[in-house]
């Protein structure tokens, strides 16, 4: 039985290198291309699945009746994710189309496909996967009705619930947030939530939106700040966990990482606060390497780490 339930998106990435972005109307051409199994949903199960015990978690989702479904199923039974939730719709599974400059920049859409099929009724249906699990970990890339049925479903079953509030919308429904147990937002986001517009936000400001935030009604929030750790407010203390320093090569999916290592730490019995400790270690040794799922370290590799920090 999975201790960890992770509810939400499944995308295939298709990533092209150039010179630059093509202007409208412009074709030029590129050096590199690779595609990868990602959504923040998928990459979170990933995680949690390589880092925790073998069968600790299974994801709940949609893909569609595509080649790339069926490489992003069989990508999560490879590491042990059960799969057992993500069901097969017909259609295109999800998609993010990125272009990257040579400069570092890029530009991405994203289309939902398969995940926007993700219905509270589907939800309803899969109820039985949630028996016997302790924790669930959604976030905001299937549709809000979607979300909050899950917090719903999870809640009920005795789950605690842990949000990702990425992408981050200007508010969050308040019926959701009563659901919430742990809010996990990075700097940006944060801001974001509580009407800020700086994308970075020092660790004495992070106290003031946590607590913010909390008196919404979340028990527990956690602001991820990237090379600054993190900020953990739980019982009306904050406590910032600093992040090793280490030489950043790609960023990518680090905050996917840092709450699957999270969520993982807290299943094997670790306090909120030591969790963060393991969470941040896994976010800053994935951040050395390139990718985003290809980033996830093993479990002897993030243990050794800890050992050395």
């Amino acid at each position: 039985m999975a201790a960890i339930i992770v509810l939400g998106s499944l995308n295939m990435d298709i990533a092209a290198l150039a010179p630059r972005l093509p202007q409208p109307g412009e074709t030029l051409m590129g050096s590199h291309f690779h595609t990868a199994p990602g959504g923040k949903g998928a990459n979170q199960a990933y995680a949690a699945a390589k880092l925790g015990r073998a069968g600790s978690t299974a994801m709940v989702g949609r893909v569609g009746d595509d080649d790339f479904g069926r490489q992003m199923i069989a990508n999560l039974v490879a590491t042990g994710c059960g799969v057992g939730g993500v069901r097969v719709v017909s259609g295109t599974s999800g998609v993010a189309l990125i272009l990257i400059s040579e400069s570092g920049q890029n530009s991405i859409v994203v289309v939902s496909g398969a995940n926007d099929r993700f219905t509270p009724d589907d939800v309803a249906a899969d109820a039985q996967l949630l028996r016997g699990a302790r924790f669930a970990l959604l976030q905001l890339e299937v549709p809000m009705p979607t979300t909050l049925a899950a917090a719903s479903a999870a809640r009920a079953a005795g789950l605690e619930v842990i949000l990702d509030p990425a992408p981050a919308p200007e508010h969050l429904p308040p019926e959701l947030l009563k659901f919430v147990d742990v809010l996990t937002p990075n700097e940006t986001e944060a801001s974001l939530l509580v009407g800020r517009k700086s994308p970075e936000v020092s660790v004495d400001e992070a106290r003031t939106i946590a607590a913010e935030l909390q008196s919404r009604g979340v028990r527990h929030v956690i602001i991820k700040l990237g090379a600054k750790g993190c900020l953990l407010l739980e019982a009306g203390t904050a406590t910032h966990v600093p992040a090793p320093l280490v030489k950043a090569v790609d960023s990518t999916g680090a905050g996917d990482i840092f709450n699957a290592a999270f969520t993982v730490a807290c299943s094997e019995g670790a306090s909120r606060l030591d969790a963060c400790q393991f969470a941040v270690h896994a976010a800053a040794l994935s951040v050395t390497r390139m990718g985003c799922q290809a980033s996830v370290p093993t479990r002897v590799e993030l243990d050794a780490y800890l050992r050395q920090s």
